[in-house]
């Protein structure tokens, strides 16, 4: 995580309080909390945007379905072996 150890979080939390006070900073984790939860949901609804749009192509289906049946044959050949 950014190359950050236990030591300089430690630092970085000791400057927070001293900075924001005890009483801001559940404040300021919930904030903070509540922002990376929206980033990680506006992040999934876009990827899920994004395969719907690549399943709308023409032609992208039936790609995917050569790719598996030469996936199945690349298995039975192995099994084979």
């Amino acid at each position: 995580m950014f190359g950050l150890g236990t030591p300089e979080l430690i630092i970085i939390l000791v400057i927070a309080f001293l900075i924001f006070g005890g009483k801001k900073l559940p404040e300021i984790g919930s904030g903070l909390g509540k922002a990376i939860s929206s980033f990680k949901k506006g992040v999934s609804e876009v990827e899920e945007g994004g395969k719907t749009v690549m399943n709308d192509i023409p032609g992208v289906k039936e790609v995917q379905e050569v790719k598996e049946h030469v996936d199945q044959i690349k298995n039975i050949g192995n099994v084979m072996k």
